[in-house]
């Protein structure tokens, strides 16, 4: 706890932010003791052996992977990045001046925001939302505006979107697919979406970490492959969920040359570079099989089933939107009337299993928690076995 002394020198940026709950729930339970998690959204996979292995064969072979690499990120990468871009959506980047290899997604999106909030510009969030997103927006000094999605689906309402737009308007963030409801924003919503960002000369931030996860339906277009909308979209993704390299912090972020000559000096400010090995893991995930990434999706398209069976057991207790990507789910529950971050400490001391109040994701997201199902299947089962022996007793 910091002392009131050095409280008053804390920035007002900073005091008035939080780490998100996704973070303190594992902390609180490592105190209790004996847990098991559906709370932070960390794949159970190991990273692919293919990735690894170029990493050692790299760290024992080259020289330069102890040194800064460019500040944009290795040329090779860049280029692999916008390879990848034109195959898979279509998506044309030019590697040199609008590809940009940053520490995680996060870091690129706290590059982007911070580069274009200014203090007191209001940023629309579609709610519930990603926790940091909010934390990001207000360490920026800017004002989070929280536009509930339909809860029926937790689709976009874009009437919704449209009314809170004013004056000082400034951004769109947006998640999809969701963490943390797992939904999957229709293309026809999310061309909607583009042309109200046009219509009022916002700029859309799109986080689009999850884009390749997604079960049931196509993947979702991103508004970046849309020429109209070049100039309005800065893409965020990560390699973190994909290829399982969530401890390697890599991902990357496209925008148009305008943009990222202004966000590179954030970028500069804040990281210089991301690590040169987890740069030569990301152009090794990019360049090797796919199939592994693929493996990957089926086995959490088979936890999402496994989730909703278990869901579908405790419908007095719970009711749920089936997600369609990302690996989360965010259940109502039934059987409380108590804020959710009570409840979900509650499931936590009495249950032992971690989960992540709604609360967290924003108003619209009280009354509600979030389920991972990232865990393995046995990880599940016993998270959804103590919760049942919990409610039945």
């Amino acid at each position: 706890m910091i002392s009131d002394k050095n409280k008053k020198r804390v920035s007002k940026r900073v005091g008035q932010i939080e780490i998100s709950a996704t973070k303190e729930m594992p902390i609180v339970a490592a105190k209790v003791g004996g847990c098991v998690s559906l709370g932070q959204g960390i794949p159970s996979f190991a990273t692919p052996k293919h990735i690894t292995e170029a990493v050692c064969h790299a760290l024992q072979g080259d020289a330069a992977i102890g040194k800064y690499s460019l500040q944009t990120g290795m040329p090779e990468l860049r280029r692999e990045i916008a390879r990848t871009l034109k195959r898979e959506q279509g998506i044309d980047r030019d590697p040199e001046s609008e590809i940009l290899v940053t520490v995680g997604g996060m870091e690129a999106l706290v590059c982007a925001i911070l580069t274009l909030v200014e203090r007191g510009d209001e940023v629309l969030m579609p709610s519930p939302t990603y926790a940091s997103h909010v934390e990001q927006v207000l360490l920026a000094e800017g004002v989070p505006v929280m536009v509930p999605l339909r809860t029926e689906d937790w689709g976009l309402d874009l009437e919704a979107l449209d009314r809170a737009v004013t004056p000082r308007t400034r951004l769109v963030v947006i998640c999809n697919p969701s963490n943390p409801t797992g939904a999957v924003f229709s293309d026809a919503d999310m061309q909607a979406l583009g042309e109200l960002a046009l219509r009022h000369n916002l700029i859309i931030i799109s986080d689009e970490t999850y884009d390749s996860i997604v079960f049931d339906i196509p993947r979702p277009r991103s508004l970046a492959a849309d020429p109209r909308f070049r100039e309005h979209v800065i893409s965020v993704a990560s390699f973190s969920k994909k290829y399982a390299l969530t401890g390697w912090r890599v991902g990357w972020l496209s925008a148009s040359a305008d943009w990222m000559e202004q966000i590179m000096k954030v970028h500069d400010a804040s990281a210089i570079c991301a690590p040169t090995p987890a740069q030569v893991a990301a152009l090794a995930a990019l360049q090797g099989p796919s199939e592994c990434a693929e493996a990957m999706r089926l086995e959490l398209h088979k936890r999402r089933d496994l989730c909703c069976r278990r869901l579908d057991d405790l419908a007095d207790f719970f009711s749920y939107v089936k997600p369609q990507g990302a690996f989360y789910v965010m259940p109502r529950y039934l059987f409380s009337n108590a804020p959710s971050k009570d409840v979900a400490l509650q499931i936590l001391h009495e249950a032992r299993v971690i989960t992540i109040p709604g609360c967290t994701f924003g108003a619209a997201g009280e009354g509600h928690l979030r389920f991972s199902f990232g865990g393995d299947e046995a990880e599940i089962n016993e998270a959804f076995d103590r919760i049942e022996k919990w409610l039945k007793p």
